[in-house]
């Protein structure tokens, strides 16, 4: 496929680590989303939810995805690829609940003059497992703001790639400690990497497999201003 990554080896360098020693990223559902030329794509997670970004291409690649109203001289051109969009798209987007984005040569540069182009994003949502790296980033000059964590368990699938069916069974497991420790180490900083882990949060359900989920919000850093003359 066209600019894709692999998670694992992609994260481990740039902004972090949720694939552990089974693989368990490619074991989620992954969304597919196309967004029209100065539009914006919205990705979206549920509660507690991270976007891991798979795949992403702005350009053209067919004459019929995007094409109402747009005359056939824009539509030609379908080897259409702007390069740098898989790192464009997981820079802004990584490890949020949620991100907006702009298809837009603006932001990804204009890789055919005269062709109408579309963005195409392929990403998952997933919970940081046990044993993993959760990194926490916000855009510059923003700061985090977390609104609630848990670690535990609450289903029989999530982060259950590979585990035997006795590491799944306790669905009713939470550390109580889970959003003040996120909250103690991760307020008000631009980024923030916590380990899922029973070191960190304490082993609320023995022989159980858990998962960190992060609720978090992203405020503007305001300069102070002197007034003095």
């Amino acid at each position: 496929c066209r600019h894709c990554i692999n998670p694992c080896l992609f994260f481990s360098t740039l902004i972090f680590k949720v694939c552990d020693l089974m693989n368990v990223i490619y074991a989620f559902l992954s969304v597919q989303t196309v967004t029209c030329e100065e539009s914006e794509a919205n990705l979206q997670c549920g509660k507690g939810q991270i976007l891991v970004i798979h795949r992403a291409d702005y350009g053209r690649h067919d004459q019929t995805t995007c094409s109402n109203l747009q005359p056939h001289c824009r539509l030609r051109d379908v080897q259409c690829s702007s390069p740098e969009s898989i790192e464009v798209i997981a820079a802004s987007c990584n490890g949020k609940n949620s991100c907006n984005i702009s298809a837009s040569n603006s932001v990804f540069g204009n890789p055919c003059f005269g062709t109408y182009k579309y963005l195409e994003v392929d990403y998952t949502c997933h919970a940081t497992c046990e044993g993993s790296q959760a990194n926490l980033q916000c855009e510059k000059g923003q700061v985090l703001v977390i609104h609630g964590a848990d670690y535990g368990r609450h289903d029989k699938t999530t982060c259950s790639a590979g585990r035997p069916a006795s590491q799944l069974q306790v669905v009713q497991c939470s550390s109580q400690t889970s959003t003040s420790v996120v909250a103690e180490s991760c307020n008000g900083k631009n980024s923030c990497t916590i380990s899922s882990s029973n070191s960190v949060f304490g082993d609320p359900c023995v022989g159980t497999y858990k998962y960190l989920e992060v609720i978090t919000g992203h405020e503007t850093i305001l300069k102070k201003m002197n007034f003095n003359s």
